[in-house]
């Protein structure tokens, strides 16, 4: 059975019009799903207004107990909630969950190496279960990018790794299938051509990609994930806007190995 995890970053959260629009297609996507989202720029949002200073090292937020407890509030809290309540209006039965609820997603603080990111955690278990009880009852997980150790302690958690982590976890039973929504099209060739969208990617023209640094920055770690997944069992990767969903006909750029 065909399983579909779809990822939406900050940028479609942020914005309403885009909200609607991306909730509207995945609503409409047939069969078992799951939503990922993640909410960072409402969060910088709300400590701007909280007076608490946004601390990034090479594009990463450092997450301490204040940023920690913001992005509870917005991840979990007004971002998971108003997708949910407006996937509901859609009549798409959703469920939202952090990591620790359900003990859906546990994970460690991540390592020191040259910077200390705080309560960031890199993932160490998906309970696979818990997922295929809910997507075979006709729940749609909505999943925030919030983890936990099983110790009581909550972590930031990229939602690209998520989302990736999740269809990996599910990849034996299910044919799981990973969207990776964005404001583009798909990954460009050039920043600045909306249209340049580079429609299939695989291992070596990635490799060509990242030494014409065409691909750099943001687009490195999604696509590391991408191929992470791919390697994993996942049966297909996509890149592109929230058109794609539900769309074969879309154009996209399509991940392979």
């Amino acid at each position: 059975m065909k399983l579909s995890i779809v990822k939406i970053g900050g940028n479609l959260i942020e914005k309403e019009t885009a909200l609607e629009q991306v909730l509207e297609n995945f609503s409409k996507i047939e069969g078992p799903k799951i939503l990922v989202h993640g909410g960072g720029k409402i969060a910088t949002q709300m400590a701007e207004k909280l007076g608490i200073e946004t601390k990034m090292v090479d594009g990463r937020r450092i997450t301490d107990q204040e940023t920690l407890d913001i992005i509870t509030m917005v991840y979990g809290g007004l971002a998971n909630k108003t997708i949910v309540a407006k996937l509901q209006a859609k009549n798409c039965n959703a469920l939202g969950l952090s990591g620790a609820d359900l003990n859906s997603i546990k994970s460690v603080k991540r390592p020191v190496k040259t910077h200390d990111f705080g309560f960031v955690g890199d993932i160490t278990n998906v309970n696979t279960n818990m997922f295929s009880l809910l997507l075979n009852n006709t729940i749609t997980p909505v999943c925030c990018a919030i983890s936990h150790d099983g110790d009581g302690q909550l972590f930031n958690t990229n939602a690209d790794t998520i989302a990736s982590e999740i269809a990996i976890a599910l990849a034996n039973e299910f044919e799981a299938e990973l969207y990776y929504c964005f404001e583009k099209k798909g990954v460009l060739r050039s920043i600045k051509d909306d249209d340049s969208v580079i429609t299939d990617i695989n291992t070596e023209i990635y490799q060509a990609l990242i030494k014409e640094n065409i691909i750099a920055d943001g687009m490195l770690p999604k696509l590391h994930n991408c191929f992470h997944a791919l390697e994993k069992n996942v049966h297909k990767v996509y890149i592109g806007s929230v058109d794609m969903l539900g769309n074969e006909k879309e154009i996209r750029t399509t991940i392979t190995l």
